[in-house]
């Protein structure tokens, strides 16, 4: 008798077996890794001028450059400090009012076409208007990024709150929870998903909206590293801004893996 569960079996092309963690990384790393060999050997060779793109070398001296004279540290810190605000800003107003439209007919008649116009409009197109409101100052920074902040936030608390299953609030409605009660122990929980990802987009969309910012009547940050680069040529310090960017955008996709983990252990057990 034939062995029906090795005729059935998929061939190994298909990628069902999974590789180990040890050479998952080495294929994650492998791309980046090579295209640093070939960046830094075309600049080694001279087929890449430095007026063009510094050498990875060259952006490593950057690096040691600024973090010897402490501004590197004092540009990230001044970063970071706005995207705090800004995101924590973003994040709050877009979950209150994603949740008052996702919850009741009123709310959502009330709030959610309003919204819809605002995300339609590229928050970049509101720096004429703020600047005017706000001057260059550093309210102006926090708002624009927090602007930037509230409409995939509110998008997605919304989503998650309509797409609740409705028996399960008539059910938590028939054990006398309402109100507040509904939101915080039924409706919140149930839309958590979702909430995540929309912290998520909100805080890779707030990149942008940090380096909009801080090109502007600024003397710190990441963003007014960049406009000194352009201003004086030096390549080797907009590469050095790209990867900053890059690997803030990298640990705060971590941060809210972690929080997902912690907050719904579920999903990372059924994987």
């Amino acid at each position: 008798m034939t062995d029906v569960t090795g005729a059935l079996a998929p061939p190994r092309f298909l990628g069902v077996h999974r590789p180990t963690r040890r050479r998952s990384l080495l294929l994650r790393a492998s791309v980046p890794l090579a295209l640093l060999l070939v960046w830094q050997l075309s600049s080694v060779l001279g087929l890449l001028s430095p007026q063009v793109l510094a050498a990875p070398s060259e952006v490593i001296g950057a690096v040691r450059e600024l973090a010897s004279s402490g501004q590197l540290f004092d540009f990230l810190l001044a970063s970071l400090r706005r995207i705090a605000i800004g995101v924590s800003i973003g994040l709050a107003l877009g979950t209150f009012l994603g949740l008052l439209a996702g919850v009741g007919s009123l709310g959502e008649q009330l709030i959610d076409p309003t919204m819809q116009m605002y995300r339609a409009v590229p928050f970049l197109a509101l720096v004429p208007l703020l600047l005017t409101w706000f001057g260059v100052d550093e309210t102006f920074k926090i708002v624009l990024i927090a602007a930037s902040a509230l409409a995939p936030m509110y998008a997605y608390t919304y989503l998650g709150v309509r797409g609740v299953d409705r028996k399960i609030i008539e059910a938590a409605r028939g054990y006398g929870v309402s109100g507040v009660a509904l939101v915080r122990e039924v409706i919140t929980p149930a839309a958590l998903p979702s909430l995540l990802m929309g912290v998520r987009i909100s805080l890779s969309v707030s990149l942008t909206g940090l380096i909009a910012a801080e090109q502007i009547g600024t003397t710190e940050g990441i963003g007014y590293l960049v406009a000194l680069a352009q201003q004086y040529f030096r390549t080797d310090y907009m590469v050095l801004c790209i990867v900053l960017y890059a690997i803030l955008g990298l640990v705060f996709d971590a941060l809210v893996r972690v929080l997902e983990q912690r907050a719904m252990p579920w999903r990372r057990e059924s994987r």
